[in-house]
C-alpha cells in the first residue's frame, strides 16, 4: 500500500482522486490545490463517497505540501485549463511556472517521488518538472498518449460496431495537433484496423483524435476532465501494482528514434520504477517524418521555455 498526492484539485485532479480511490490499492489519496477549502471539500466527499462504494482509500485534501509527505507518487494536473481559440502552446507561460514551483514544493517533502504531469502544453511542462526536480528521467514523465490512445480506440469503436476493450493502439509523438496515430500498429482482437475500416473513414478518425481535446474546449468551454482524470490514474495504478504495462507516455528520448533530450510520446512499459524500459518500433520513413515533425513543434515549445529561464 502507498501514497499518492495529486497537486490541482480541478475537474481533472479530483476525477483522478476518484478513480484511485475506487482501485483501493492506496493507504492514502492527498489532493492539493491553492485553493484549500475546495481540495478539503472534494477529497471530504470522496471519502463520504467510500461507504457506498465500498473502498477504504482515506482521502484527505488542502493547500499545505506538508501533507504530501513521503508520496510514492505524485500526479500534477495543476494549471490554468485551455479556453475556445487558446492552444495549448497558449498555456506555457502560466502553467511553467506554475509547475516547476509545483515540484519544488513536493521535493521539499518527498525524497524520491515518481511524478506523472498532465499540465498542459504537456511535452514541455513534462520537461519543465524534470529540469526543475533533478529527477531521475524514469521518474518524470508526462500522461498524453494513454488520453489520445483513448480518443483514438473510442472514435474507432463508434465507426466499428464494436466494444472499445477490444481495441487496441499506439501513437507518438507531441500532446497536440501533431500527434502521430499508427493505424499499422492499431488491432481489433487481434485483427488489422485496416481490414475493419475503410481508408478515408481511418483517416478522418485520425483527424479527429488529433484535434479530440479541441472538440471538447469546443463543446464545453474548457478542457476535458473525466477521460484525462482516468487517464493518469490509470498509469498510476500500473505502477502501484506494478503491472508493467505498455502504454505510450511522454517521456525523455535519449537517442531512440533519432530523436535526443526532447520529451515526446513513446511506447514504454510502467512499473513500480517508473519507466522501466522505452520500447522501440520500427517506424517506417514516412512514420519516422511525422513523428520528428511532431518533435519539431515541440522544440519550438521548449527554446520558448528555456529563454524564460526557470531553472
Amino acid at each position: 500500500m502507498s501514497k499518492v498526492t495529486i497537486v490541482g484539485a480541478g475537474n481533472v485532479g479530483a476525477t483522478c482522486a476518484n478513480v484511485l480511490a475506487h482501485e483501493d490499492i492506496c493507504n492514502e489519496v492527498v489532493l492539493i490545490d491553492i485553493q484549500g477549502n475546495m481540495a478539503k471539500g472534494k477529497a471530504l466527499d470522496t471519502w463520504q463517497q467510500a461507504p457506498v462504494d465500498g473502498y477504504s482509500t482515506r482521502v484527505i485534501g488542502g493547500d499545505d505540501y506538508a501533507l504530501t509527505a513521503n508520496s510514492d507518487i505524485v500526479i500534477i494536473t495543476a494549471g490554468i485549463p485551455r479556453k475556445p481559440g487558446m492552444s495549448r502552446d497558449d498555456l506555457i507561460s502560466t502553467n511553467a511556472k506554475i509547475v516547476v514551483s509545483v515540484t519544488e514544493n513536493i521535493l521539499k517533502y518527498s525524497r524520491n517521488p515518481i511524478i506523472i504531469v498532465v499540465s498542459n502544453p504537456l511535452d514541455v511542462m513534462t520537461y519543465a518538472c524534470w529540469k526543475a526536480s533533478g529527477l531521475s528521467d524514469k521518474r518524470v514523465f508526462g500522461m498524453a498518449g494513454v488520453l489520445d490512445t483513448a480518443r483514438y480506440r473510442a472514435f474507432l469503436a463508434e465507426e466499428i460496431g464494436c466494444s472499445p476493450k477490444d481495441i487496441q493502439a499506439i501513437l507518438m509523438g507531441g500532446h497536440g495537433d501533431t500527434m502521430v496515430p499508427l493505424p499499422r500498429y492499431t488491432t481489433v482482437s487481434g485483427i488489422p484496423v485496416t481490414e475493419l475500416v475503410k481508408k478515408d473513414a481511418l483517416e478522418a478518425i485520425i483527424q479527429r483524435t488529433k484535434v479530440g481535446g479541441g472538440e471538447l474546449v469546443n463543446l464545453m468551454g474548457t478542457s476535458a476532465w473525466y477521460a484525462p482524470g482516468a487517464a493518469a490514474a490509470q498509469m498510476a495504478i500500473s505502477i502501484l501494482k506494478n503491472e508493467n504495462r505498455i502504454y505510450p507516455c511522454c517521456v525523455r528520448l535519449n537517442g531512440q528514434y533519432k530523436l535526443k533530450d526532447i520529451f515526446v510520446g513513446a511506447p514504454v512499459q510502467l512499473g513500480k520504477k517508473g519507466i522501466q524500459k522505452i520500447i522501440k518500433l520500427r517506424l517506417r520513413k514516412d512514420e519516422m517524418a511525422l513523428l520528428h515533425q511532431s518533435a519539431s513543434a515541440v522544440t519550438e515549445v521548449m527554446d520558448v521555455f528555456n529563454k524564460m529561464k526557470l531553472v
